[in-house]
């Protein structure tokens, strides 16, 4: 398969148009109906109807493997790129927003203090654009976090040879109004709470579907859908009465009319991991020793 044909198929998918994906691609209309009607003739299968522009089954099962190759693609082009890239006077860090903790905070600030000359940017994403910035070059290292058994790794995208390792790791909590009738208890059952009011924010915390996976039980239905990694605005729906979420136990700390209840069953963890390449440049190297937990 032509991996510009599978770029193009992806763009049609995402636009859901080939006139939108034409111009995201920079091409003509012509040049996208071209690549999408070569790649259905190699693949001898009816990849997208028309009308609405759409994939079929055949198109959903070469979705599942487009995105992941294309990104393996790209991610071989930076690794061989950066060993003739040389960039002292930059960091690039992207986050997503659990990810941001005050010792990591302390850790970016020492960077650029260390190197006063050193331009350092911190970008707040979700996690597989994090994965996908550091794989591809567009940044030098990337700070995810999760839930997860206290022993496992964060379930990431595989995307080529990157380095990742926990920079710190602490209970993973309920938030709650400070006035709920289950905010002075010392800590909560997760399955308990599956009837309760809850706020689906799975750009900024663990998803429902996940609490229900780890719960092994139905329930946790939304109360309220929050998109966006405002860690802020979702604190303030809590403190409001919204619905309850989850987080790390030391993110309620400042936050007005929170509180924090630590999960005690299952057993599971807020985890925050640094990622970066193989060989990184100078700028993530002196991050990764200063976030690397002593032993």
């Amino acid at each position: 398969m032509d991996p510009q044909q599978l770029r193009t198929f992806v763009a049609v998918v995402d636009e859901s148009s080939f006139s939108a994906a034409a111009r995201a691609l920079g091409y003509t209309q012509s040049a996208v109906s071209q690549h999408i009607a070569a790649l259905e003739a190699d693949l001898d299968a009816t990849l997208l109807t028309r009308r609405p522009v759409a994939p079929t089954e055949a198109g959903r099962r070469l979705l599942e493997h487009a995105r992941p190759l294309l990104l393996r693609l790209d991610a071989a082009r930076a690794d061989v790129a950066r060993l003739r890239q040389v960039r002292p006077g930059r960091l690039a860090v992207v986050c997503t927003p659990g990810a941001l903790t005050p010792a990591v905070a302390d850790a970016l600030v020492g960077a650029r203090t260390a190197a006063p000359l050193r331009a350092v940017s911190v970008r707040v994403c979700d996690r597989d654009q994090a994965v996908r910035a550091v794989s591809t070059g567009a940044a030098d290292a990337a700070l995810v976090d999760g839930a997860v058994a206290p022993s496992d790794p964060l379930p990431l995208p595989d995307a080529g040879p990157l380095t990742a390792f926990a920079v710190a790791q602490e209970p993973l909590a309920v938030l709650l109004p400070v006035a709920h009738p289950l905010a002075g208890r010392r800590g909560l059952r997760l399955p308990d709470l599956s009837a309760a009011r809850w706020i689906d924010a799975p750009d900024v915390t663990v998803a429902l579907t996940q609490l229900r996976a780890v719960a092994q039980t139905d329930g946790f239905g939304p109360q309220l859908a929050f998109l966006g990694g405002d860690f802020a605005g979702l604190g303030a729906l809590v403190a409001a009465g919204g619905g309850l979420t989850t987080a790390a136990l030391s993110a309620a700390t400042g936050m007005p009319g929170v509180t924090a209840v630590p999960i005690t069953e299952p057993r599971i963890v807020h985890r925050v991991e640094l990622l970066h390449p193989r060989a990184p440049g100078a700028a993530a190297a002196e991050l990764a020793d200063a976030l690397r937990p002593s032993r």
